[in-house]
């Protein structure tokens, strides 16, 4: 292996490619990162063996045909440190890789790419392309309510399901549930579910960005795989069964708020300081024409505060966690938002006022 790249050219993909791979790990071949060159491409290779990422780097001109591994976050800092203009020269001998670049050279450890594990190759059965910008806003939006380390393994992560011409992402935590849909060209005779683990969709969010560029999306019954011309992805599935959220989604909700977005999450904010550090309990009276919010603390203190809200219905109180109404505040895109309610124990429905592709449900709590 000899070869010379420009360091700007290398930094971003090894960057992507290193938030992949783990610091600690139990075998040391997946602290490295994988070289590979072919012709005139630089393939570098991050895993976990649950995710995967390789990015596609073109050189300038054709090089000799070799692989190596190296370890990642010591390539990453060495690159980092250089020089913004500067050419990297790799050279592979006695099996550790040289690199040097102006007057700075140095030797790294290598391990032989033939103990670098591959993820068995996924070839979907379910295809479509999505703006990339869509797809990260997709993501975003519903992300959040993912579970973490929940024992319900299959609430770690994110359901894709994919019906006819439309894509489906849910997450939930078992105490709140965010939904978003997105129009794309797909054809299926039924809806294919994947339940995407929660590393994997936290990569795809900072992985594509580019809002004018489409990427390939591929689903198989083990793995879900996302491309574009520099980026390959892939990721395990959990293996279980997503609960029916439709059945989580409030139907008989006759209490309908809205209510400026800006000016709720100012409210609640400011009432959650003086809420229980560990529950974040509020409570929230809806009267004709208003909303006040009500927060206690085991120290006796109380902070309240009323908004202007378009309401017109009977009085009701209710308890929620103020931490996932911010929440959900927090990804509404439009000035206003919309609640829908039907009583105190039952969840409240949260959507843009002004676009439902996005929906949220709030258990309430007792307080």
């Amino acid at each position: 292996m000899n070869f010379t790249i420009e360091r700007e050219k290398l930094l971003k993909p090894l960057q992507q490619v290193a938030g992949v791979v783990e610091r600690r790990q139990t075998l040391p071949v997946l602290s490295n990162v994988l070289m590979v060159i072919d012709g005139d491409q630089l393939l570098l290779t991050g895993t976990d063996l649950e995710v995967e990422l390789v990015a596609r780097v073109t050189l300038d001109s054709q090089f000799e045909n070799a692989e190596i591994t190296v370890p990642a976050k010591k390539l990453l800092d060495i690159c980092k440190s250089l020089p913004e203009e500067s050419s990297v020269q790799f050279i592979l001998e006695d099996q550790k890789l040289l690199v040097k670049a102006g007057r700075s050279r140095f030797s790294l450890a290598t391990l032989p790419s033939n103990e670098f594990p591959n993820l068995e190759d996924a070839s979907g059965t379910t295809r479509f392309s999505i703006n990339q910008g869509y797809l990260k806003s997709v993501i975003d939006r519903t992300g959040f309510a993912m579970a973490q380390q929940d024992v319900r393994f299959y609430l770690n992560g994110m359901l894709f399901e994919v019906s006819a011409n439309l894509l489906r992402a849910v997450a939930t935590d078992g105490h709140r549930l965010a939904l978003c849909n997105a129009e794309i060209q797909c054809e299926v005779d039924q809806a294919v579910q994947a339940i995407v683990p929660r590393k994997g969709v936290l990569e795809l969010s900072k992985l594509f960005t580019d809002m004018d560029a489409d990427v390939s999306v591929s689903l198989s019954s083990n793995h879900i795989r996302v491309e574009d011309t520099d980026l390959r992805f892939t990721s395990k599935l959990i293996d279980g069964k997503f609960p029916d959220y439709e059945r989580v989604l409030p139907k008989n909700s006759d209490k309908t708020v809205i209510s400026d977005k800006d000016e709720m999450k100012q409210c609640f904010s400011r009432v959650s300081i003086l809420s229980n550090e560990k529950y974040r309990g509020v409570r929230i009276r809806l009267l004709d024409g208003s909303l006040t919010t009500v927060a206690n603390n085991p120290e006796q203190e109380e902070a309240e505060e009323t908004i202007n809200v378009d309401y017109h219905g009977a009085e009701l109180e209710i308890g929620f966690n103020v931490n996932y109404l911010l929440d959900v505040m927090n990804v509404i895109r439009s000035e206003n938002v919309k609640i829908l309610m039907a009583d105190s124990n039952s969840s409240a429905l949260i959507t843009d006022a002004n676009d439902e592709t996005a929906s949220y449900v709030v258990m309430p709590m007792r307080l």
